[in-house]
């Protein structure tokens, strides 16, 4: 941390004497990436919603390791999302219901759940209120260590397994005629996107949390010729969007996480009428 500290110091920015701002904004250019690169797999896999109700879940972990005593609810999160995870890919995957009935089931299961717990025995709402809109500027170097970890993960993840993903959203059927294990494929990125939903609510928020995950890749989509620019555009986008984000929520006090996402939108919009216009 005391390079990267040295590194800002030494640029002519304000915001950046301050080191819970240094902090948030290397946690940024950890999660960006992440967001990116989670983003386009959800967009192009129709998996918006499940990452809301992963969301949920998370929260859900959150309320049940507070209630336990847990010194780091943030484990019990992790631990609770992936499990909510498996059991979504285990019923999807013997059930004939359609995908968005499902994720409403679990999504409403996780809401009502994470509340019931949160309230038991008269417990207020309110010291979770920083899960709803999250608090970047909060994050600890610690936590910052783990999304460096897990973005290095889901890099090699990406690296290995990148076009298999891709061939099993777009057509599993064909998938699996080529030998590749498509119920696997998909666990584990389901998996990956639990893990990062959850080390970011406490940072972005539960409320806007989906937005970052599915913005992205909607306004690279719009513009891009294949699936290298895809990719390139998406993680970019959300790079952009998390500097400005902070940037504005520096100067005008606003919630970063809003900012981040409210930008996002903006480029969607501007992605979509370059794209009629090059139509």
């Amino acid at each position: 941390m005391s390079i990267w500290y040295a590194i800002c110091d030494a640029l002519p920015f304000e915001m950046l004497h301050w080191d819970f701002m240094k902090n948030a904004l290397l946690a940024l250019l950890l999660m960006a990436p992440l967001f990116g690169l989670m983003s386009t797999m959800i967009v192009t896999g129709r998996m918006s919603f499940f990452s809301d109700a992963l969301g949920h879940s998370a929260f859900t972990g959150i309320a049940i390791g507070a209630i336990c005593g847990i010194a780091a609810p943030t484990l019990a999160a992790v631990i609770f999302s992936v499990a909510f995870a498996l059991l979504f890919s285990f019923v999807r995957s013997r059930s004939n219901q359609a995908a968005d009935t499902l994720i409403g089931v679990f999504s409403s299961t996780a809401v009502a759940l994470g509340i019931f717990v949160a309230t038991m025995g008269g417990g207020s709402f309110t010291k979770y209120n920083k899960y709803l809109i999250g608090d970047i500027l909060s994050v600890t170097p610690a936590e910052i260590g783990m999304l460096a970890l897990v973005l290095l993960a889901v890099v090699v993840f990406w690296v290995v397994c990148a076009n298999r993903l891709t061939l099993t959203a777009i057509h599993p059927q064909l998938a699996s005629s080529r030998g590749i294990p498509v119920g696997l494929s998909q666990t584990l990125f389901i998996v990956a996107i639990a893990v990062v939903v959850t080390l970011s609510i406490s940072s972005v928020g539960l409320l806007i949390l989906n937005s970052l995950l599915v913005l992205p890749a909607a306004s690279a989509r719009n513009i891009s010729r294949n699936l290298r620019q895809y990719h390139g555009f998406s993680v970019l986008f959300a790079l952009l969007a998390g500097i400005g984000g902070l940037t504005i929520s520096y100067y005008l006090g606003c919630s970063a996480g809003a900012a981040i996402s409210l930008i996002l939108a903006a480029t969607f919009a501007v992605t979509f009428c370059f794209r009629k216009a090059r139509a």
